[in-house]
């Protein structure tokens, strides 16, 4: 008896389904291709994910920060976003293959954080959006026609004030006393190239010598530093990627011999630096997202959103470095100052 009310159940089962079906199937197709495309039916609404394809340089602090806040700007308009993360950990021969990857995948848009990055990202596609930041000469390096109409398919954020060399040259010269002051970059980078150009325009209308030493990689960095010694009475480390992402090595070697240093972001003040004109990575990164927004949300094409400088550049201090360094905070400089 048990196995004939079994079967019975399950007969009726199949019979009410087949019975649902057949009143409602054409209904309960079109549900179906609402749902995968993401349309619109009465007060139903199904949101789009949009698929991100983020290529970063290398990790520190700032362009991590940059990340987050690129992040946050989608998050705060609500969008849905699925992110490919990939970082070329400082080899700019990956910057290529990782563009050519999320190409390949057919993301949405590209985030690129860095100017190698956004440069292999332009090469990969003129068709895909892209929004760079962490990029100091967008215009140098290629990405964009101008600040004002980038054209094509670019657009981002800069991470160099107009103010920001101009403004350290001085301070090394009334505050710090400097004659020579030496830096360390990547000559690899075109974000630090044309940096060095114009921060050596600046310190010599100022009377002061820059005096350069070059490395390729991260490894090099405290022997390059250290190459300095005796031939400045100063040391300024900019934002190039490489070698903020070796700063600890620079700050060790400036603390031990009481070298002012001067750094190009808040981020490497906090980290031990002496001071900096700056502006904090996660408002440019924020700022990007933004820009991220109206392309994905508002259907705007990336080359014709402008491309923006930083919108806020202050003096960060480090107390305990420029008591290292036997420097006086005045207040005058109306510095933020860390503790």
């Amino acid at each position: 008896m048990a196995i004939t009310l079994k079967k019975f159940s399950l007969l009726s089962s199949a019979a009410l389904a087949l019975m649902l079906a057949a009143c409602g199937g054409d209904d309960t197709d079109s549900a179906n291709e609402s749902t995968d495309k993401g349309s619109t039916d009465g007060d139903a609404t199904t949101e789009e994910t949009y698929v991100i394809g983020v290529t970063q340089l290398l990790e520190h602090p700032s362009l991590d920060a940059a990340y987050e806040g690129f992040q946050k700007a989608l998050e705060d308009a609500g969008l849905d976003v699925e992110y490919k993360y990939n970082t070329a950990n400082g080899d700019n021969s990956a910057n290529m293959s990782i563009a050519q990857t999320l190409v390949g995948e057919g993301v949405d848009l590209i985030f690129a954080n860095s100017t190698p990055s956004a440069q292999a990202a332009k090469s990969a596609t003129s068709d895909i959006p892209i929004v760079f930041t962490s990029v100091t000469d967008a215009v140098g390096a290629e990405l964009i026609a101008s600040m004002e109409s980038p054209g094509g398919n670019v657009t981002g954020t800069i991470d160099l004030h107009p103010d920001t060399i101009a403004n350290t040259a001085a301070f090394f010269k009334n505050e710090l006393g400097a004659k020579k002051v030496g830096t360390v970059y990547n000559t690899g980078e075109q974000n630090s190239i044309a940096q060095v150009e114009q921060i050596k325009a600046a310190l010599e209308a100022e009377g002061i010598e820059l005096v350069e030493a070059a490395v390729s990689n991260s490894s090099e960095v405290k022997q390059a530093t250290e190459s300095l010694l005796g031939k400045v009475d100063s040391l300024y480390i900019f934002t190039d990627n490489t070698v903020v992402s070796a700063l600890d090595s620079v700050i060790e070697v400036a603390n031990v011999n009481k070298l002012p240093l001067i750094v190009g972001e808040m981020d490497s003040v906090e980290r031990g630096g002496l001071a900096a004109y700056g502006f904090e990575y996660y408002d440019i990164g924020y700022e990007a997202g933004q820009k991220a927004v109206e392309i994905l949300a508002d259907g705007k094409s990336a080359g014709e959103i402008p491309a923006t400088y930083p919108a806020n550049l202050k003096l960060v201090i480090n107390k305990a470095t420029a008591e290292n360094v036997g420097l006086k905070i005045k207040d005058s400089w109306n510095a933020e100052v860390i503790e």
